[in-house]
């Protein structure tokens, strides 16, 4: 049966990271003049070489954004709905091993939390939970999504991996979209920030957008945790997944996200420095790459960087976020899952945006549940 790790299987990481760094000027300047790009263009366009014409690249996502998107934005709202954790991960704070205190909402506690978020106007919701799945499988998720699917037009979740019946099982209770992130590529790399618990299964997760595409989702959100491995490869191979599953699942949307390793409770370095610069040129990259994949930002990079990247691509960006159970209302004392660099109120980033000439979406589709 065909699976996306078939394919990954016939690349070598070395091969691939030298394969980038080997792009000349030359190729550089023929991704830019190609209309229809494919991921030797990529290559060229995450380069070192492509690093003097970052404005040329950024002038050219703008306008391929705007061709697309208009001057759209969409915002969204994530919710943490619990932080127990079955899996040790090495930058996560939320791993089996950090002695925090640990929550899981109530149903009492989830609509209060959502009481919050929707005073803000937010009608597109991401729930995140750790992976537990014992206190917080399928049955919590699918309870959830019941509870809330009446406040909110999009309903997107970022759990543990599940199986595609379960995924089924959730999209008919109003789930639009699942985010998993591979976090990294390099399978040794991966062993080490993994090493107990299901996430040490490299390949159950690496199958999990197979699983979804099968199971019908709407829109599926990929990504790499930049800092564990270098990020040229890890970008690489997510553009590599994604066409793949754009031809294999078509029926189905997609994003790309792109976090950064952030501070936690019990921190870990990063590997391999991102720069902001490194940040942009990916970003457009990506948007050369495919004038439809939907590119989305989170509070975990600054206000600054933010401000200026709005207009280069990105089609989502999240606001005023929480990273721990019930951080909005319920519990706003509680240790989050990592540290949030953009802490400005939804009032003040909706503004930003509008300054920006960009017009504020709050839900892309139409909910015709009843």
């Amino acid at each position: 049966m065909s699976s996306f790790k078939n394919i990954l299987d016939t690349y070598n990481w070395d091969d691939t990271l030298q394969s980038i760094f080997s792009k000349t000027e030359n190729d550089v300047l023929c991704a830019l003049r190609n209309t229809k790009r494919d991921l030797e263009d990529f290559k060229s366009l995450i380069s070192p070489a492509a690093k003097p014409y970052l404005e040329e690249m950024a002038q050219l996502s703008r306008q391929l954004t705007k061709k697309r998107f208009g001057n759209t934005i969409q915002m969204y709202s994530p919710m943490y709905l619990s932080n127990e954790c079955q899996n040790i991960c090495t930058y996560c704070g939320f791993s089996m091993t950090n002695k925090i205190p640990r929550r899981t909402l109530t149903d009492a506690e989830v609509l209060k939390e959502v009481a919050y978020i929707k005073s803000k106007g937010y009608d597109h919701i991401l729930l995140v939970t750790g992976e537990a799945n014992k206190l917080v499988g399928v049955d919590y998720i699918n309870n959830a999504l019941q509870l809330i699917r009446s406040q909110f037009s999009n309903i997107t979740i970022e759990v543990q991996p599940l199986l595609q019946h379960e995924y089924e099982q959730l999209i008919e209770s109003g789930l639009y979209a699942v985010l998993v992130y591979q976090e990294t590529y390099h399978r040794e790399e991966y062993k080490k920030h993994h090493p107990k618990g299901k996430k040490s299964n490299f390949d159950f997760r690496l199958d999990t957008p197979d699983r979804l595409g099968k199971a019908g989702i709407h829109k599926i959100g990929l990504g790499a945790l930049f800092g564990l491995e270098d990020w040229r490869a890890d970008s690489f191979f997510t553009a590599l997944h994604l066409k793949y599953l754009q031809k294999t699942y078509w029926k189905t949307k997609y994003s790309i996200s792109f976090p950064r390793l952030r501070p936690h409770s019990g921190g870990l370095e990063p590997k391999v420095e991102m720069t902001d610069p490194d940040l942009v040129q990916l970003i457009c990259a990506f948007r050369l790459l495919d004038e439809d994949v939907e590119l989305s930002m989170s509070t975990r990079e600054s206000e600054v960087f933010r401000n200026n990247i709005v207009n280069l691509g990105i089609t989502s960006i999240s606001a005023e976020s929480k990273t721990n159970p019930g951080g909005y209302a319920v519990a706003p004392e509680s240790l989050e899952q990592f540290e949030i660099s953009d802490e400005r109120p939804t009032e003040v980033i909706t503004e930003m945006l509008k300054s920006n000439g960009l017009d504020v979406v709050w839900k892309d589709w139409t909910n015709n549940w009843e």
